[in-house]
């Protein structure tokens, strides 16, 4: 039986049909690139400079437009709501998986990065760690912690996003915080530990790298922004409560997968507002229109850049890295097989964790998971597949 959920059937002249689904029955995971070769662009540079040539005949001989919010200095404020959003969804999101994790276990291994989400570590000889040729690649699994599960992703953060850049001699004097939490601060949300220029007039652009603020003098005392929602705090480990019963992991289970899809679409939004940009060797992030000069890039052949980075546009993967884990299809059931890998699906960490505590599991995280893989009972019934 295969499921044919969210499709749409379209008929041609010939008679025949053409399915067209928005969420394929099964799917690869992105491509793993190897630290020795460059990430892609995410558009290719022919069709930027083509779309930069149409831009520039069809503007031919019209009169120049403003620049739009947030190149002029100002704040999109159809956005600020969102970086609310954002904000209190990453530290709901910590706050749950603390809980959560004290019921579902999480494991980690102790020679790589790799983690595994269920009873028992998975029995895959994949570890990539030190000595791994003396254990034939077989892991050793301990107690993994929310840092396995989100990555922490740090930047520089900016008093004045279209300020100069930062040089190399200031990288140790301005603060690194969170890139998620640097997005949100730039899209309209004020912490008093990250104070940040707000300017109330646009900038007056003399080139392309320096501007001048306007006067502001004749303007009013701002008032109390109309947009700013109550923020949330990070709870410590201690204060964690996991849940008691069955009822209350399953709605702690759907919170936090809820928390993470916020998270992640309101990310999503931002972006295509807000530049972001990343290495394409390392994955160094740096939120602001142009990079920093910092010349700390250790990836390959960073002695023929001088340790300076190849800045490209981000995409949401490199500002939230998922953690793909192999997907449990029964927790109760037996435990994976080595010989049946290929009949495994797999999913990002947060999603594995609260479908295991109950959660529903969500359309666009279903091709990846397999889940219309019917999974052999034994290695012999797996060899009379076809």
């Amino acid at each position: 039986m295969y499921r044919i959920s969210n499709c749409n059937f379209q008929r041609k002249n010939s008679g025949t049909f053409i399915v067209r689904c928005d969420y394929p029955q099964n799917a690869d995971l992105p491509r793993y690139y190897s630290k020795r070769e460059k990430k892609p662009f995410p558009i290719p540079v022919l069709e930027l400079r083509r779309a930069a040539r149409e831009r520039q005949k069809s503007s031919r001989g019209k009169p120049k437009r403003p620049t739009p919010p947030p190149k002029n200095g100002m704040l999109v404020r159809s956005l600020i709501p969102v970086a609310y959003d954002v904000f209190n969804a990453r530290i709901l999101l910590i706050n749950n998986l603390k809980s959560l994790m004290k019921v579902v276990p999480v494991h980690a291994c102790k020679h790589c990065n790799e983690i595994h989400v269920g009873p028992v570590g998975h029995p895959f000889k994949s570890c990539r760690g030190p000595r791994a040729e003396a254990r034939q690649g077989r892991h050793e699994w301990t107690r993994a912690s929310v840092e396995d599960l989100l990555v922490p992703v740090e930047t520089f953060h900016l008093f004045d996003r279209l300020g100069r850049r930062i040089t190399h001699q200031e990288r140790f004097s301005i603060p690194r915080v969170p890139a998620i939490v640097e997005l949100c601060v730039q899209a309209g949300v004020d912490l008093p530990d990250l104070p940040t220029r707000r300017r109330r007039k646009p900038v007056i652009r003399i080139n392309r790298s320096e501007v001048i603020d306007a006067d502001e003098d004749d303007l009013p005392e701002p008032e109390p922004d109309p947009h700013q929602k109550p923020l949330l705090t990070e709870m410590p480990d201690s204060e964690a409560d996991p849940p008691s019963t069955e009822e209350e992991k399953i709605l702690l289970s759907e919170a936090t997968l809820q928390a993470w899809e916020t998270l992640r679409d309101g990310a999503d939004r931002l972006m295509r507002k807000y530049v972001v940009r990343v290495c394409g060797y390392c994955p160094e992030v740096h939120v602001g229109p142009s990079g920093h000069k910092a010349q700390n890039c250790g990836a390959f052949k960073h002695q023929q850049r001088n340790g300076q980075h190849g800045w490209q546009a981000a995409v949401l993967d490199d500002l939230i890295p998922p953690r793909y884990v192999w997907h449990v299809p029964d927790v109760s059931g037996p435990p994976l097989q080595r010989e049946l890998r290929s009949f495994y699906g797999q999913a990002p960490a947060v999603v594995e964790l609260c479908v295991q505590g109950g959660a529903a599991v969500p359309e666009r995280y279903k091709p990846t998971m397999r889940l219309d893989i019917g999974i052999p009972a034994s290695v012999r019934e797996a060899d009379m597949v076809v």
